[in-house]
């Protein structure tokens, strides 16, 4: 019974909680002279039985850092949306080159499969995401399916197949990131020091070639998502800013006209104001987007 300072309420239980299981441990894997440096993922999921669809998130870090605790808010607005959202970290430059952070990126997803049932995923619908590196790490991941030489590591008898992308202003060219921009400031992007110079090539002191992105062309091409698109390609969503000042809005334009070309499903947003990162990628409108794709692609599949 209430008194005159006491009121009822009834609430409707519209909302699942979110579970979080930090720092799994998804690899071990060698990286400048350490045959075992840990690579590990953080797991949000809705509290449910039932089996889910997955998505693996992979944040940027201008290829020199992976932080797997970043992009929280629209990492937990997926996993309420009903999807198991796992962060994962991986190896980036210089200590570590190209193909070595997609290997990360297969082997994470091939974990996830390997041990749907754990963490309540469907195994059969997977799906990826990420922002700047991670979006171009994602869109690696969803046109080289099937691609043996990018499979290492544990589980390899799982597929790291996944059934839809999402890349938020991710690289498709990296000799042409800064095409949008000046002349002066395409110039920064072709220096030995570039962080995609040492993505590609390395540190010449540990066995890299000394020079800029385009000292190597072939290698160059060989980290190209554009160099694998096919007709065999999962569904892509493509979002990038019009004010972005690190990558060109073309990177993203391109790869979408590229798959188009094949015949791939594929969806392209320029969104007007937005920077590269930043708070425009949170809004509400922007997770609409994302999460009616993936809804689609996943959770329809």
């Amino acid at each position: 019974m209430m008194d005159e300072k006491g009121c009822l309420l009834e609430i409707p239980l519209t909302r699942k909680s979110i579970k979080y299981i930090p720092d799994i441990v998804y690899a071990q894997v060698p990286e400048m002279g350490c045959s075992n440096r840990v690579l590990k993922m953080d797991i949000l999921f809705p509290s449910t039985k039932e089996l889910l669809p997955a998505v693996v998130f992979i944040t940027g870090g201008r290829f020199i850092y992976a932080h797997k605790e970043s992009f929280l808010q629209l990492r937990m607005a997926v996993a309420e949306a009903g999807f198991v959202t796992a962060s994962i970290e991986y190896r980036t430059a210089p200590t570590a080159r190209f193909p070595q952070p997609l290997e990360d990126v297969k082997a994470a997803i091939r974990y996830l499969r390997h041990f749907a049932g754990r963490f309540h995923i469907d195994g059969s619908n997977i799906g990826i995401m990420g922002e700047s590196a991670g979006g171009y790490l994602s869109a690696l991941a969803g046109v080289t399916m099937d691609r043996a030489e990018f499979e290492k590591g544990e589980y390899l008898s799982d597929s790291s197949r996944v059934n839809a992308v999402v890349d938020l202003y991710g690289l498709s060219d990296l000799m042409q990131i800064g095409e949008d921009f000046s002349v002066e400031r395409q110039s920064t992007y072709h220096s030995a020091g570039a962080a995609e110079a040492l993505w590609v090539n390395g540190i010449a002191a540990f066995g890299g070639k000394d020079g800029g992105i385009c000292v190597d062309a072939s290698a160059a091409a060989a980290a190209n998502p554009l160099s694998y698109v096919d007709a065999s390609a999962p569904p892509f969503l493509l979002m990038h800013g019009t004010k972005d000042t690190m990558v060109s809005p073309s990177q993203t334009r391109k790869l979408h006209e590229a798959l188009l070309r094949q015949g791939n499903d594929s969806t392209y947003y320029l969104v007007e104001n937005a920077c590269h990162g930043g708070t425009y990628w949170i809004q509400p409108e922007i997770v609409r987007l994302i999460l009616a794709f993936l809804s689609i692609h996943l959770k329809h599949a």
